[in-house]
């Protein structure tokens, strides 16, 4: 049987270029399927691939007064998306799938996939690794659009809204926790949750000696009370060891986690660093006594169902995680389920961690979470292609 996918997606941005969907690419690819990729341009890609990825250019001046009109023309009539689905179409006319898949964590390109599924009368499936509604106030994906700030709400609206108008005919949908699958179930009853995870090849466990106790902390850092780092500049307020505490995220990150450290006194621990690329990523995480990971409860944060991919890949190099603040939801049962670390929720629980972990690095030189082995190979992105592949074959026109 071909097994031929039609696959778009999002721009691949750094500092990550979207794992999720490049992960799922080259799995199937090695299985024997074919693939094709179309995506808009955007900075040069600096990994290597084994399937085609094609690239749109839809901003050619690279002018601002170009990027103004466009994105006007954009929020009102879906421009971007509109033209993106003229030149796919125009690029696989007389091409031959068995099913279009569109993967986004917004709502560029679903509408584009939806006209080529429907030229081609096509099956199509959705893969949405974020939504507006799992953040108040579109805080999530907030950076990505600074400049529609004091008009955030209606267009988080519009997206909405244009987003349910494609996934209500989507064949089926996918997405990165049960919260979402909840929410989406409103909108189309074909929901599956496949999480987010780490590769297997990349993030593997390994024991590094350091000479210093370090926590390190890899991803953007947002806004109270999306993530609340609060618990543990405490805990550090009151134990009295020699802790680094390493920051690798951007400036924005830097200048917040400045604020907070230097309300509790405990700047003098806190190095901060830039964003890594992602190869360098397992060292780092190698060479840390603990990994942090930042959350806030859903009540207090409005947020739901986010599972950060660093949670991930410190659970495949069997770091232990410390989770402040707990979402007390998602994120806190996969932490709990995989004996992953601590999802906590006073400072108490942070001490005792800490000084636990402490303990161990004093004893053996490096740290080593003993992680549930059977759980934790459901979040490996090789796992994750299988369950893509198992649901693709269910909806799929066969012997095209």
């Amino acid at each position: 049987m071909n097994r031929r996918l039609l696959i778009l997606c999002d721009p691949f941005t750094s500092p990550a270029y979207t794992p999720r969907v490049r992960c799922l690419c080259e799995q199937l690819n090695a299985q024997g399927w074919h693939i094709d990729l179309y995506t808009e341009q955007g900075e040069p890609l600096p990994f290597e691939h084994t399937y085609p990825i094609h690239e749109i250019r839809v901003y050619r001046t690279g002018s601002f007064a170009e990027w103004a009109v466009k994105s006007v023309l954009s929020l009102l009539f879906d421009w971007r998306n509109r033209y993106f689905s003229r030149k796919v179409r125009q690029a696989v006319s007389g091409q031959e799938y068995n099913l279009v898949v569109c993967c986004t964590f917004s709502t560029f390109p679903l509408q584009a996939a939806l006209d080529v599924a429907r030229e081609k009368n096509l099956p199509l499936h959705v893969d949405l690794r974020d939504i507006d509604e799992q953040a108040p106030n579109a805080q999530y994906q907030s950076h990505r659009q600074w400049w529609l700030r004091p008009f955030r709400q209606w267009y988080r609206n519009t997206n909405i809204r244009r987003r349910n108008a494609v996934i209500r005919q989507a064949d089926s949908l996918s997405c990165v926790s049960p919260w979402h699958k909840a929410f989406l179930q409103a909108y189309n009853k074909q929901v599956s949750v496949i999480y987010n995870g780490y590769d297997s090849e990349l993030f593997r466990p390994r024991d590094v000696r350091s000479e210093q106790f370090s926590i390190a902390y890899v991803g953007r850092v947002y806004e109270q009370p999306m993530q609340d780092a609060t618990l543990l500049m405490q805990a550090l307020q009151d134990i009295n060891i020699p802790v680094q505490v390493n920051w690798y995220t951007n400036d924005a990150g830097q200048q917040r986690i400045r604020q907070l450290a230097g309300q509790y006194g405990v700047e003098q621990q806190m190095h901060y660093h830039g964003y890594v690329p992602t190869r360098q990523v397992p060292t780092l995480l190698h060479e840390a006594s603990i990994v942090l990971v930042l959350s806030n409860t859903a009540t207090v944060s409005g947020a739901h169902g986010i599972m950060t991919t660093k949670f991930y890949e410190a659970l495949g190099v069997e770091k232990p995680v410390l989770c402040v603040r707990s979402d007390e939801e998602c994120l806190a049962k996969v932490i709990s389920e995989t004996n992953a670390g601590i999802a906590a929720t006073t400072k108490e629980q942070v001490k005792t961690f800490i000084m636990e972990k402490y303990h161990e690095w004093q004893t053996n030189g490096y740290t080593r979470q003993p992680i549930n082995q059977e759980e934790k190979q459901h979040f490996t992105r090789q796992y994750q292609a299988q369950q893509f592949e198992q649901l693709f074959l269910q909806y799929m026109h066969e012997d095209r």
